[in-house]
Formats: C-alpha cells, structure tokens, sequence
C-alpha cells in the first residue's frame, strides 16, 4: 500500500506555501502587452471617455483561450504524464513567454508571448490543484494564498520596476527568475510522499485528509447511476483508473461547482477588461494609468486576502458570491454610462470588495471539491473544476470587448 502524506513525519510536512504559483506569469506578461500596446494605438482622448481603442479584453482572449481549450480536454488524458513532466512544460513555457515579450517587436510576436504564458498557467493550474489530493487538505490554504501573492506581488513589482526607470523589456526579463524560483521550489523544496509518481505514471494512494469523517463525504457520482454503468465491471476495475464514461459522470456533478464559479469569473473580468479602464477621474493627483494600476493591485489584494481565509471563514454556497458580483458588474456598467460615482476612492472600495468576493468563490470551490469527494474520483476532479474560472474569462472577454469599443467610439 503506498504511504500517505498523513504518514510523512510534522518535521517534514510539506510547507504549503511552498508550492508553485501559476499567476505571475499571467499578472505580469498582460500588463507589458497592455504597455507595448499603447505605444501602437492611438489613445481616444478626444471622445467622452480617455479610452485606448483596442481594450484589454483582447489581449484577455489571447490569454485565456489556450488556457481554456488545455483545462477543457487535458484532464480526460493528463494523468499518463507524470507530474514531473508537467511541472517542466510549465517552467519552459513561462520562460519562454517572458523572453518573446520581453524582444517582441510587434503586436502579433507579444500575442505569441501570451500564448506561452497561457500554456503555462493552464497546465500549471489543473496540475498543482490535482496534486494537492497528494497532501493534507490544508495545502489548499497554502495554494489560494500562493496565487493571491502571486497577484499582488506581481502587480506591484511590475510597478515598482518600470516606475523605478526599468525599461518593461527589461523587467521582464529580470522577471525571468520566477520559472527558476518555482523549479527550485517544486523540485527541491516540496516533499512528496515516498511512493509518488514524480517521473513515472504509476499511481500513487491520495492523501485521505487528517481531520475528515464520513458525513463530509457527498459523492459526485451518483451510486444508482454508477451501479448501472458499471453492473459488469469487476471489483479490481473499480479501485483502478477512472473511465472515460465514470470521468463524465464525475463532471456533471462537478457543474453544481463549475457554473456558480464561472459567473464569479466572468462577472469580475467583465469589471476588469471591460470597464475599469473607463472609470477616469481626471481631477486627482493620480494620472489615467496610475489610476488604471491601482485598480489592479486592489483587487489582487482583495483576492489575496479571501483566497487565505480558509483558516477562519468557509463559505458553502458559491451561488450567493455569484450573484453578489453580478451586482458588482451591473453597478459599475451604470457608473460608466451615467458617471454618478463621486470620487475614485468609491471605485477603489468597490473593485477591493470585488476581489474579496472573486478570492472567496475560488478557494471555496476547491476546498468543498476536495471535501465532498471520494479518493478515487479527487484528483480528477481538482483539474476538472479548474476550467469554470477559465470559462468565465473567455465569455467575460468577448463580452467586455464590444461594451468597450462602444464606450470609446461615444
């Protein structure tokens, strides 16, 4: 029988926040495009909003779509690559999305940077949450805390960097430690369970999590509908891989999880892509694009903030942080239009609440997956219910695209 992760001696748990993050290369590959793009396209200062005329959400999409097709189809297959393997593709694509943006010479060539970049947090995300089925469930804690810093930490450094008179190709080229720190971190600093199929595709004994009991298990796969998929499979057949008809099995039950974070997600890029840039106050010490920046390092912070919270507060009900950010994005689409909100200190509040609701929704989902699913059906349903924020990105981008080139051609 393999050893758990509950067998590894307290002196040698893994520290959760020492797992790999996947955001960096996605907080701060957008922002340079959005900088190189600026410099390409005519700002329209002219009209009733100071609006660059291609939107963000376009490079959103760049981002997201290959993202979304690797989170889509990878988890059905995934599972013959062994973990190592993975981790590899994942430090290989974010270097390479930073040296391409860093010596982009154009538009299409930091679409191309994007694209790299979208690899690595693809595979990166659906990868290091499956993996967390390997360790005690408060690894999970450690993961929304390491992607919430990651966002700040991204975002200020970005900031800190170019402000401080670094070139944005310089930055990101300093920035090329981040592939190297989460080698460093995966390969050297975690420690895995002794039995775990790091470069193989054996398959280890998840971790059953210390401190759970019977009544938290809810099964995803309904008995009475496995019973009858399954009537001629023999008991070996059962405590083996999952089939492809158990996996979509898996995910139906899975969307009670999937659509509740999906609406998150594409309420708050919505907000993000869509509107944000929009929300000018002309009159203030801060100027269009500090203004623009400081919107995106609130709510990182508000998401870094509900995404460590596990540890004191646990929210069921995903549906109920859903439709408190519908309210969000109805509200600000109204403050575009009718310009009511009377200073940007209100927007800096609103977009802060906005990441805390945004944070909350995702750690909650992982963090009841984990909790109401058996052994043997986690670990894909970990990578499986990554795509809902992904879904909602990719709607929120082509949405938020034509909202904006409506407002900027006013």
């Amino acid at each position: 029988m393999p050893t758990s992760t509950a067998e590894v001696p307290l002196s040698k748990a893994p520290n959760p926040s020492l797992l790999p993050e996947r955001r960096c290369s996605r907080q701060l590959t957008v922002p340079a495009i959005h900088l190189f793009q600026s410099h390409h396209n005519s700002s329209n200062s002219s009209g009733h909003y100071d609006c660059n005329p291609t939107s963000t959400a376009a490079v959103l999409l760049a981002d997201i779509l290959p993202t979304l097709f690797i989170k889509l189809f990878a988890p059905f297959f995934i599972h013959a690559v062994p973990y190592g393997f993975r981790v590899l593709l994942c430090i290989g694509s974010a270097t390479a999305s930073f040296l391409v943006v860093s010596l982009s010479t154009s538009v299409g060539m930091s679409i191309l940077g994007v694209i790299f970049a979208s690899v690595s947090s693809g595979l990166g995300e659906l990868s290091f949450l499956a993996l967390t089925v390997y360790f005690d469930r408060a690894v999970l804690s450690g993961w929304g805390s390491g992607t919430g810093g990651a966002g700040v930490g991204g975002a200020l450094l970005y900031s800190a960097l170019t402000q401080s008179g670094l070139t944005p190709q310089l930055t990101l080229l300093i920035m090329l430690l981040v592939p190297a720190l989460m080698a460093a971190s995966y390969y050297f600093l975690l420690v895995f369970p002794p039995s775990f199929p790091q470069w193989s595709r054996g398959e280890a004994e998840p971790s059953v999590f210390v401190g759970g009991s019977p009544q938290e298990y809810r099964p995803l796969v309904d008995d009475e509908q496995e019973d009858q998929e399954t009537s001629e499979t023999t008991e070996s057949e059962k405590t083996g891989a999952l089939s492809f008809t158990e996996k979509l099995i898996i995910l139906k039950g899975l969307l009670w999880f999937i659509v509740p974070l999906a609406v998150v997600y594409f309420a708050e890029y919505f907000i993000n892509q869509g509107l944000l840039e929009l929300l000018f106050f002309p009159d203030i010490f801060l100027s269009h694009a500090e203004q623009y920046r400081w919107y995106q390092t609130l709510y990182q912070a508000g998401v870094f903030v509900s995404r460590s919270s596990l540890c004191c507060l646990k929210i069921r009900c995903i549906g109920v942080l859903s439709a408190l950010q519908c309210v969000n994005a109805v509200l600000l689409t109204l403050a575009v239009y009718y310009q009511f909100l009377p200073s940007v200190w209100m927007v800096f509040i609103i977009v802060l609440y906005e990441g805390l609701l945004g944070g909350a929704a995702y750690v909650n989902t992982f963090y009841y997956i984990s909790k109401e699913t058996g052994d043997r059906e986690r670990e894909f349903s970990m990578a499986a219910a990554s795509v809902g924020d992904s879904l909602g990105i990719a709607l929120s981008g082509a949405t938020a695209m034509p909202l904006h080139h409506h407002f900027c051609s006013l």
